[in-house]
């Protein structure tokens, strides 16, 4: 599974503003509303939320990536944003987020949600890719950059 397929335009927030950690993850999951129903919106807030409780999921270099699995959805949904202020994440290298990538997969389907999750590092690691992310202008281009740099790295 590619990551840009679980990415909508209407899914990619550029220059989003927040000011804390909740009103990040409400915004992404309220993005997802139309691929998995309003009705289930604030459940997987709170499975998100209750997630980032156990362990911060600022992963370093300003990434994050919030994530559940719940049995409210049959597939894996993507949200990401670009944060127009860095926000404190509590990240593994103490540097503030800029960009968050959230995933919301359903509990059956475990090994799909670790290599997802390993994707999404793998990409947001270079240092290169996330400096073309930041350059985008539309959610299309992100949109765009997502699917250039993962053909690059996972080809077929």
């Amino acid at each position: 599974m590619n990551l840009f397929s679980l990415l909508k335009p209407e899914t990619i927030l550029s220059e989003l503003e927040v000011s804390n950690k909740q009103e990040l993850i409400s915004v992404l999951v309220d993005s997802l509303s139309d691929k998995i129903g309003a009705e289930h919106l604030q459940e997987i807030k709170e499975a998100v939320w209750e997630r980032e409780q156990v362990m911060s999921t600022g992963v370093g270099k300003g990434l994050a990536i919030p994530h559940c699995k719940t049995e409210l959805v049959d597939e894996n949904h993507g949200a990401f944003a670009v944060l127009k202020k860095p926000l404190e994440f509590n990240s593994v290298d103490d540097t503030p987020v800029r960009l968050v990538f959230l995933l919301v997969g359903p509990n059956e389907k475990n090994s799909i949600h670790i290599k997802l999750l390993s994707r999404i590092s793998r990409l947001m690691n270079s240092g290169t890719f996330r400096e073309q992310v930041f350059s985008c202008k539309s959610s299309q281009q992100i949109l765009e950059a997502f699917q250039e740099e993962e053909e690059k790295y996972f080809p077929g």
